[in-house]
């Protein structure tokens, strides 16, 4: 049986250094994702949309595991981009007006045909509230500055404060959504371990 290792081939995008601002090149990869908006903190809408994306996620593992291409992989973590209408005012501190986008990485192998399947099982077990929100398309970040954050996540502010300052000083400004990769299940280990990837889309400031 064969087996996608997808955080070890790409562990230049999953694993940076919590000491040093790096740039990566983010090609387009294939998510699940679902949008929202509002504080996830206290919504319901929020909950609802890591169900779904996860839900779906391990039923086309198990699907692909057992299926005529018999391969293997691990579900991968959590994302969530974050904006608001302008991204000049978006605010740490107020996450009542944040628009979201909760998405997973999926390998290569999987099609359209396999996700609708996988969206139809979960759809006759649980159904949850956001599955009919849910899509599966291919989403393409290109140039990026990223730092690891280790501990909670409401002690992000320094770290996105030390990469939007690396940003500034090397030449760069800000060029889409706030993102975050949640490493951590953070149901098993304490919030001072937590890992987070804080990555921002960059373009060359013009002169």
């Amino acid at each position: 049986m064969g087996k996608i290792e997808l955080k070890k081939e790409l562990k230049h995008l999953y694993d940076p250094s919590s000491t040093e601002v790096s740039v990566v090149d983010v090609p387009a990869f294939n998510f699940l994702m679902v949008d929202g908006a509002g504080d996830p903190n206290n919504s319901q809408e929020f909950q609802d949309a890591m169900d779904a994306v996860f839900s779906v996620s391990y039923t086309l593992k198990f699907m692909v595991k057992k299926g005529k291409t018999a391969v293997d992989y691990a579900v991968m973590p959590p994302e969530g981009l974050w904006w608001t209408g302008d991204m000049a005012e978006f605010n740490m501190e107020d996450k009542d007006s944040w628009l979201w986008t909760v998405m997973i990485m999926q390998p290569p192998v999987l099609t359209r045909e396999l996700v609708a399947e996988a969206v139809a099982q979960v759809e006759k077990k649980k159904n949850p509230p956001a599955l009919s929100k849910l899509r599966f398309e291919s989403y393409r970040e290109g140039l990026s500055a990223q730092i690891m954050h280790l501990g909670p996540f409401s002690a992000e502010g320094p770290t996105i404060k030390r990469l939007h300052d690396f940003i500034r000083e090397n030449g760069y400004e800000l060029a889409g959504k706030h993102h975050e990769i949640y490493l951590s299940d953070v149901r098993r280990i304490t919030p001072e371990k937590w890992k987070t990837v804080i990555r921002q889309p960059v373009k060359q400031r013009v002169r």
